[in-house]
Order: structure tokens, then C-alpha cells, then sequence
């Protein structure tokens, strides 16, 4: 039986998974300098900045929450840092 190799299929405008999560480390650093000046930054703002694309977008909130951010959730569509 056939399977489809999930390393290369191609995402949004035919990127791969690895490309998609570079992308997605790529511009973490922009989010971050954005929460500590506004203290949080909406999940839309995201959404925008990725262009819609899904992959990245979850990728972005993913790392996010693993370098030390609240991501939210559905009642509050927001990242933020965690206040302990």
C-alpha cells in the first residue's frame, strides 16, 4: 500500500512542513517585541500577518506557548505574557 510521505507534502503555495515551521520561527521574534510593547497581541493579528495560512499560524502560536507565552483561547483570543 501506498502512504503518502507527510515530510514532503506540500502546504499553502506548495511549501513543505519544514518550510512552514522556519517560517513560523522566522517571525516569532516579531510577535514577541510586539507583546512586550502592547502586552498582548490578538490571534487576528496573527492570522494577517501569515497571510491566512493555517500551518504557520498554528506553528506561530505553538511556539509561542513553548518560549513562555499564554496563548489563550477561545474566550480570550489574545497572547500575552504569563503572569505569575
Amino acid at each position: 500500500m501506498d502512504r503518502c510521505d507527510t515530510r514532503v507534502r506540500a502546504y499553502k503555495n506548495g511549501k513543505t512542513f519544514d518550510q512552514c515551521r522556519e517560517i513560523a520561527e522566522s517571525i516569532n521574534p516579531s510577535f514577541k517585541k510586539q507583546i512586550e510593547e502592547h502586552n498582548k497581541v490578538l490571534w487576528t493579528e496573527i492570522l494577517n500577518q501569515v497571510d491566512h495560512d493555517e500551518l504557520i499560524y498554528k506553528l506561530t502560536l505553538k511556539f509561542l506557548r513553548r518560549d513562555g507565552y499564554d496563548i489563550g483561547n477561545s474566550k480570550t483570543p489574545e497572547v500575552k505574557k504569563f503572569i505569575l
